[in-house]
């Protein structure tokens, strides 16, 4: 799990963009802060990986908290509405390593989280699209990488709300004894107790979705 805080002094957009990325299996939100001196005081507190901040905050802004950011501490990434050169280089040089629309796409959002965490540092990166597109697909943990197909498509349902054995059975043409096989198999790869549990495991982990 990268462990993220985040920064903005606009609570609906601070919440929202939490919910969001917390819900996304390899990424887990720490914290949130409304302005920079908050922001010190939760990385001093949680330690987290990666920072996602504004540059205009009150008491602090972005940019005055950055510089105040220990030495070998989190990576940090600007997420503004400013997203002019003056801003990005000012950013830079406070110590950002990435510099982002507050427009962003979540996707783009997540993967820049993912390559800032692994050392790229998107300001200088030649291409950091292309440093950030080998970041898209989320780290599932060893449970959730070691689900074959067929689970995967039980898991599916489960999500959709198909959940008897008979049910499962019929959609996937397999037996009730190798529907049980499946889900007990289920369980102890994602460490949960029932079916309920796979399926709410199942749509954090966005197995719910057909493309995976």
């Amino acid at each position: 799990m990268i462990r993220i805080i985040i920064a903005d002094d606009h609570r609906l957009l601070l919440e929202g963009l939490a919910q969001a990325l917390d819900g996304i299996p390899d990424l887990e939100v720490v914290a949130t802060a409304n302005d920079g001196a908050e922001l010190i005081e939760a990385v001093d507190t949680h330690q987290p990986d990666v920072v996602l901040l504004d540059i205009e905050m009150p008491k602090l802004t972005g940019i005055q908290a950055l510089r105040k950011l220990p030495d070998g501490g989190p990576a940090t990434i600007m997420v503004t509405m400013h997203t002019d050169d003056d801003q990005r280089r000012r950013a830079q040089t406070a110590g950002a390593v990435g510099f982002l629309s507050k427009a962003t796409p979540l996707p783009d959002l997540a993967a820049a989280v993912r390559a800032v965490n692994a050392g790229h540092n998107l300001l200088t990166a030649d291409d950091p699209d292309e440093v950030m597109d080998d970041h898209r697909q989320p780290v599932l943990d060893e449970g959730a990488a070691a689900l074959t197909a067929r689970e995967k498509e039980l898991l599916q349902l489960l999500a959709s709300g198909v959940t008897s054995t008979e049910d499962l059975s019929d959609r996937l043409f397999i037996s009730h004894k190798t529907v049980k096989n499946h889900l007990a198999n289920i369980y102890e790869k994602l460490a949960v107790a029932d079916r309920a549990q796979a399926a709410v495991e199942a749509i954090r982990l966005g197995l719910h979705r057909k493309d995976q």
